[in-house]
């Protein structure tokens, strides 16, 4: 309200930048308002919708390639120069908004894809958020941290290829060698022999009737298992570890 008030007496002083930033804030202001229950209420689609809106006029403003209007062609997260430009942005608090939504995006695939990474790129993301919403850290910082966060997921988005495995296979790999501490027990070779065998043996045993049965599911959790004794995995001292895998192996059956 106190901006609203303050546009009304002194708008002609403003620059383009500025009366644009103070638009963004009375848009947020109207999406909070109804989020809040004052006035019709906005759907969960409707506020990521307007959100993109905001952000789309955002880049073009700043004369950013526009993300949003073909995602497969006009950028990647894992190419450095779009991450360049981002940084580059004027207005560091949208910059930091576009990071943060990006890398959910990247989150909520990994959370179809891949367990371990999903877990470990949702607690980064949401500790400099938490910081940054706390007032614990600055605009300058936030983008400093989220784009360490989108250049560790460019790496880890390089793993496979460099062990000569699948997107799909990463993902039990992942699983088998956390905690890290396993690769002290198994030669690398090894744990890539378990990847390959355990992904094949889930393409062949998964059933039409995975979701509905429960029977069909200790069926896969039993063949697991045995696949993996049969590697004497997990070690001694690191039972817990199996958990993740079968976790792992319930997530790709499931999606």
């Amino acid at each position: 309200m106190l901006l609203r008030q303050a546009l009304s007496l002194c708008r002609s002083l403003l620059d383009t930048g500025q009366r644009f930033e103070a638009a963004y804030f009375e848009a947020l202001r109207i999406l909070l308002t109804r989020i809040a229950g004052e006035g019709k209420p906005l759907s969960l689609k409707e506020i990521n919708a307007r959100i993109n809106e905001l952000l789309k006029a955002s880049i073009q403003s700043d004369g950013v390639i526009n993300l949003f209007s073909d995602m497969k062609t006009s950028f990647s997260l894992f190419d450095p120069k779009f991450l360049e430009e981002i940084s580059k942005m004027k207005t560091r608090n949208i910059a930091a908004m576009i990071l943060k939504k990006l890398l959910e995006e990247q989150v909520s695939i990994y959370k179809k894809t891949n367990l371990v990474k999903s877990e470990m790129f949702s607690e980064k993301l949401t500790r400099a958020m938490n910081a940054y919403l706390n007032g614990l850290i600055s605009n300058e910082e936030v983008i400093e941290e989220l784009l360490t966060i989108a250049k560790e997921m460019a790496n880890a988005h390089k793993e496979g290829k460099k062990l000569g495995l699948s997107d799909e296979e990463l993902a039990f790999y992942d699983a088998l060698t956390r905690p890290d501490a396993i690769k002290d027990f198994y030669q690398n070779e090894e744990l890539i022999n378990m990847t390959r065998e355990l992904t094949e043996e889930l393409r062949k045993n998964r059933t039409i009737d995975w979701q509905k049965k429960e029977s069909a599911r200790a069926k896969m959790r039993l063949m697991v298992k045995n696949l993996l004794q049969r590697y004497k995995y997990p070690p001694d001292g690191m039972e817990d570890a199996i958990d993740t895998v079968i976790a792992q192996c319930e997530q790709w059956v499931d999606n």
